[in-house]
Order: structure tokens, then C-alpha cells, then sequence
């Protein structure tokens, strides 16, 4: 067990993005993280979810995942955020969560932790990198110590993503196992960087 706490927060309509947090979650726990899995609140209203089952389905499926405080962020050393993109940017869900950290951006309380995000799209083109290059900047502004997953290992010259996770949901289709491997490579590589840094802090 590394003295590290790793905080996992996503956004997720239909289980894309839920299914890469859960491994990304795997991940830091197998770098022996102590690991809270969160996602942020539904904005949708409940009349517009109905309306798509997969989404509705989903709804009910994960309705035993905690809901993100943002003390599950300052408790953690390393954090991952997980959004699906919309129009090439961050789900409008997970920027509410974001939109309501001022008090502890000012205060500090964000900075010097290792962040990382992670995404899904449906289409090829539909935004991977600008929207996951959109957290980093957020990620900037907190202080953090951005760690993306680079080429650092053999799995990422198969997914092709230096920046983060990412999953093409093809006709609806969930990641596949070398995209979930993907994110537990990058949510190991977290872990492990802010255990340098915890380390260096104590010498």
C-alpha cells in the first residue's frame, strides 16, 4: 500500500465513461492507492432521461455510486477526472462539479496534486484531445501537477492518446479491454507520480 490517496470522478450518461472510471479506479487500487470512486449529479431531468433507455438504465445501474463532495478531491493526492465530450468540450454535469470549487481553488486546497482526465465520443473526430486539453487547463489554474499517460508504455501505442484514456463508442458500443487497460495504466501512472512526490515532500 502506497501512502496515496486517489480520487476518481466522471461523468457518465450511458456507461462509457462509468466503465473506464471503474478501471481506472482498478488501476489505483492495484498501485495501492486508497481509492474513492465518485460521480457528479445528474442535471438532466428525469422526464428527458426516460426518454432513452440506455441512459435510463444506466441511471439505475449506478445509483449506488456516490455522488462527488468536493472534499473527495482535497483528500486525494491524485484525482482523474472522466467525461464524455459534447460538441468537443466537457459534459456540462462534470463543469457544474468544476464551476463549484472556487472556495477551495482560492484557498489552495486544489493545488499540488497530480491530475489526469479521461474521455469517450461518438464519433472519430468529435473531440478527445480538445476536450481532455480543456481539463488540463482547469487542471492549471488548480495549481495541479498534470501527468498525462504519454508513451510510456506499450499500451499506449495501441490506443494512441498521450494525453488521457479515451474510448470511440461506436453504435453504442462500451470500451474494450485495451481501452480499459488504457485507463489503468494512466490511473497507475498517477499514483505512482504522486507517490514521487509525496516522497520528495518528506526528504
Amino acid at each position: 500500500m502506497t501512502d496515496v490517496n486517489a480520487t476518481i470522478v466522471y461523468y457518465s450518461s450511458t456507461g462509457s465513461v462509468h466503465a473506464l472510471a471503474e478501471a481506472a479506479a482498478e488501476g489505483a487500487e492495484k498501485a495501492g492507492a486508497r481509492v474513492r470512486l465518485r460521480k457528479v449529479a445528474e442535471l438532466a431531468p428525469a422526464e428527458a432521461i426516460a426518454e432513452h433507455d440506455h441512459w435510463q438504465a444506466h441511471v439505475e445501474r449506478t445509483n449506488d455510486v456516490a455522488e462527488v463532495r468536493i472534499e473527495d478531491v482535497e483528500w486525494a493526492d491524485a484525482v482523474l477526472f472522466g467525461t464524455p465530450t459534447r460538441y468537443g468540450m466537457v459534459a456540462s454535469q462534470l463543469k457544474q462539479f468544476i464551476d463549484s470549487t472556487g472556495s477551495s481553488w482560492r484557498e489552495g486546497r486544489l493545488a499540488d496534486k497530480v491530475y489526469g482526465a479521461f474521455v469517450s465520443t461518438a464519433t472519430a473526430h468529435g473531440g478527445h484531445e480538445s476536450t481532455l486539453l480543456s481539463l488540463y487547463t482547469v487542471f492549471a489554474h488548480w495549481g495541479g501537477v498534470i501527468v498525462p499517460p504519454g508513451y510510456t508504455d506499450p499500451i499506449q501505442f495501441a490506443t494512441g492518446n498521450p494525453y488521457g484514456a479515451s474510448h470511440l463508442a461506436v453504435q453504442g458500443a462500451g470500451p474494450g479491454e485495451v481501452e480499459l487497460d488504457a485507463a489503468r495504466y494512466q490511473a497507475r501512472r498517477a499514483v505512482e507520480t504522486a507517490a514521487a512526490l509525496r516522497s520528495g515532500r518528506r526528504t
